[in-house]
C-alpha cells in the first residue's frame, strides 16, 4: 500500500500534460473545423474528400475524450490520495485500485503519442518476397503472411490480398495484401525489412537445419488522403490470365492487371478480384501508393539511401531472426526485444515487437517483448 501512496504522490506532483498529443483545445478547434466542412452538401458529394474527413473527425473526437479520460481519471487518484493520507484503509486499497487503471491508461496513451506521424494511421500495403532458396524461402514467405494475418485478425483488422504469386511446390513467390484498421501502417512500419528464419527444414530428407531469408516492405495506403496525379499517358496496362487455383472465373479470361508507371517504373498488380475493372481499381490503388512512398523517399535524405540501397535479402541484413532449432527464440536485431515462445509470435502475437520497435525509433527505453 505505502508503494501505491508513493506512485500517487509522485504523479500528483507532476502537472498534468498539456500540448501535442494533449492539445485538448486545439483537438475541439479542429474538430469545430472538420464538422463546419462535412456539413457542406458539397463534400458529401464527393467521397474522395468525405472519407479523409470523417476519418479525421473519428480521431479527433476520441483524442478528444482520451483528453477528458485521463484527467478525470488523474483528478479522482488525486482525491482517493487525499483520503488515503488520512490512513483510511479502504482508501488505500482504492488507490491501489486507481494506480493501476491509470498505469494502464497512460501504456494506451504512450502507444498513442508514438503513433503521432502523418501517416501512422494509415492503412498498410505489405508486400513480402523470399530470397534466395527456393522452396525454403518461399515456405517462410508463406509463414510470415500468415503471421501478419493472424495479428491482423486479433485486431478485428480488414484483410485483403490483392496479389499473390505461389510457389512450384510450395510457399509463395510474391505477395501484396491491404490491412485497413486504425494505425494499421504505424503499427506495422517497423516490420519492414529482412527476416530470418533458423529451422530443421520439412523440405530435407536428411532433417537438415536450414537458414530462410524473406524481405517484408510496407507502405501506407493514403490514396484517399492525398491528391495524386497520375497522367494516363505515364501508365503502361496490361491485362492477362490470373494464377493460382483456378475456378469458374479465373485463369478463362484476361482479368489480372498490371500497371506500370513509366517515369518511375514502378509496377503495381492485381489478380485477386473477379472482374477486370476491381483489379485495375485494386492496382491503381497500390501504385499511388508506392508513388506517394517513393515521393517521400527522395524528401528525407535518410530514407532516399535506404531506398537507392536496398539490403540483400540473405545473411547480415536482417532485421528479425526467428530461430526453431537447436531452441526456441525470436530476437529483434534492431531493438534487442525477445521471446522464446516463437510459435505464439509466428501465429500472430506481434504487439510487444511492435511496440518495442516505436519506443526504440523514438529513442526511449525498450521494454523486454
Amino acid at each position: 500500500m505505502q508503494n501505491c501512496v508513493r506512485s500517487a504522490l509522485n504523479f500528483q506532483n507532476n502537472s498534468f500534460p498539456s500540448g501535442g498529443v494533449f492539445d485538448q483545445a486545439g483537438k475541439e478547434k479542429r474538430l469545430a473545423e472538420i464538422e463546419s466542412s462535412i456539413s457542406s452538401p458539397d463534400v458529401w458529394g464527393d467521397q474522395e474528400k468525405l472519407t479523409p474527413l470523417l476519418r479525421e473527425k473519428s480521431r479527433m473526437e476520441a483524442e478528444i475524450q482520451r483528453c477528458r479520460d485521463l484527467k478525470a481519471s488523474h483528478d479522482e487518484m488525486r482525491g482517493w490520495l487525499e483520503l488515503a493520507e488520512g490512513g483510511e484503509e479502504d482508501a488505500l486499497e482504492m488507490l491501489e485500485e486507481q494506480t493501476a487503471h491509470l498505469r494502464a491508461f497512460l501504456d494506451k496513451t504512450e502507444l498513442d503519442v508514438l503513433l503521432s506521424g502523418d501517416s501512422d494511421h494509415c492503412d498498410a500495403i505489405l508486400d513480402i518476397h523470399p530470397g534466395a532458396g527456393g522452396t525454403e524461402a518461399q515456405d517462410w514467405a508463406e509463414m510470415l503472411q500468415r503471421m501478419y494475418l493472424r495479428w491482423a485478425e486479433s485486431r478485428r483488422f480488414k484483410t485483403q490480398i490483392i496479389d499473390t504469386l505461389p510457389g512450384e511446390e510450395a510457399g509463395i513467390k510474391s505477395v501484396t495484401m491491404r490491412i485497413q484498421g486504425e494505425n494499421a501502417f504505424g503499427l506495422l512500419q517497423g516490420e519492414k525489412g529482412i527476416h530470418r528464419l533458423i529451422r530443421l527444414s520439412p523440405f530435407d530428407a536428411s532433417g537438415r537445419r536450414h537458414t530462410s531469408f524473406a524481405s517484408v516492405d510496407i507502405i501506407p495506403d493514403a490514396s484517399e488522403e492525398l491528391d495524386i496525379e497520375v497522367k494516363e499517358s505515364d501508365l503502361r496496362i496490361d491485362v492477362y490470365r490470373s494464377s493460382g487455383a483456378g475456378g469458374q472465373h479465373v485463369n478463362k479470361t484476361e482479368s489480372a492487371v498490371r500497371i506500370t508507371h513509366l517515369p518511375t517504373g514502378i509496377v503495381a498488380q492485381c489478380q485477386n478480384e473477379r472482374s477486370q475493372q476491381s483489379n485495375r481499381e485494386s492496382a491503381m490503388r497500390v501504385l499511388k501508393a508506392r508513388l506517394y512512398a517513393f515521393e517521400q523517399s527522395k524528401r528525407d535524405a535518410a530514407k532516399q539511401a535506404d531506398y537507392a540501397g536496398k539490403d540483400a535479402i540473405a545473411f547480415g541484413s536482417q532485421i528479425r531472426t526467428y530461430t526453431l532449432h537447436p531452441y526456441h527464440l525470436v530476437k529483434d536485431h534492431r531493438t534487442s526485444a525477445e521471446r522464446g515462445d516463437a510459435e505464439a509470435v509466428l501465429d500472430g502475437d506481434l504487439d510487444a515487437f511492435l511496440r518495442a520497435y516505436l519506443l526504440w525509433k523514438h529513442g526511449q527505453p525498450v521494454k523486454e517483448a
